[in-house]
């Protein structure tokens, strides 16, 4: 069950549910498979093909080459943990964004609260479906929320649910 689900109140529904992009992954699978896995597998890979090596250089050689293995599984684990530990919904009443996994920042609106909703996308955004989205509430408060997936499906779920307030 999920954090948003989770803190429902009586007669409130999810209408609209997203997350970070998976293009926050990007630099996670790069470190990992570039930097640390394909040396690992290299090291494995020369390891096992060299029959004349001295076993205390085999071990050093095979350990070096599982804890490369197992620092990029770590990294692309992390990146995974990160892009899941974000949920941002729309219910019928109020918009819902919380942040992290061990400390957590949740953000809560009323729809009626709702001031405007300000998107940006690169065009590398545009073409891929993510961007930054940017509340503002009628108290003036505003934080950027960067690589949201859909962001434009976001803001629309929320004028619809405020036009149904109306």
């Amino acid at each position: 069950m999920t954090y948003v689900e989770s803190n429902l109140v009586p007669g409130e529904t999810v209408i609209y549910q997203t997350r970070l992009h998976w293009i926050v992954m990007l630099g996670h699978i790069f470190i990992g498979c570039v930097l640390l896995g394909l040396p690992g597998v290299l090291l494995l890979y020369y390891a096992f093909s060299q029959h004349g090596m001295d076993i205390n250089a085999l071990h050093l050689t095979e350990g070096g080459g599982v804890a490369l293995l197992v620092c990029g599984a770590v990294v692309i684990l992390t990146g995974m943990v990160r892009r899941g530990a974000t949920e941002m919904a729309v219910t019928n009443r109020r918009v819902v964004i919380k942040t992290g996994l061990m400390s957590r920042k949740t953000i809560e609106m009323l729809l009626n609260k709702v001031e405007s909703i300000e998107v940006s996308e690169t065009t590398c955004g545009r073409m891929l479906g993510y961007g930054t989205i940017v509340m503002i509430g009628t108290g003036g408060t505003s934080d950027p929320f960067h690589q949201v997936a859909h962001p434009l499906e976001f803001r629309n779920q929320v004028q619809q649910q405020i036009e149904k307030l109306r």
